[in-house]
């Protein structure tokens, strides 16, 4: 039983090569960015000038290339991350964060 969940510890799930939280906390801030530009941009520009949807893609994907990177050097990125904020969350000193 121990080596099943040292096991699952050690390889969390992933897509692309990415861990799954940090592939799905890309996705929804890269979204929330991309919708933010295009409303900003049509309410400034009146609709008269469109933003092409690739550039979403492309920034998704290459943000998604740089955390494969980073994951594949320390699996256990989601962790720590998610770790940092819940430290920065009850205010713990900065010097005890980094």
């Amino acid at each position: 039983m121990k080596q099943q969940v040292l096991k699952a510890l050690a390889n969390p799930a992933r897509i692309f090569y990415v861990p799954y939280s940090l592939a799905v906390m890309n996705f929804v801030i890269q979204f929330l960015i991309f919708v933010t530009v295009f409303t900003v941009v049509i309410v400034f520009t009146r609709g008269k000038v469109a933003i092409n949807p690739m550039y979403f893609l492309l920034s998704l994907i290459g943000v998604h290339m740089i955390l494969a990177v980073f994951s594949k050097r320390e699996p256990q990125l989601a962790q720590i991350i998610s770790a940092k904020i819940k430290l920065l969350k009850e205010k713990i000193p900065r010097r005890l964060v980094s």
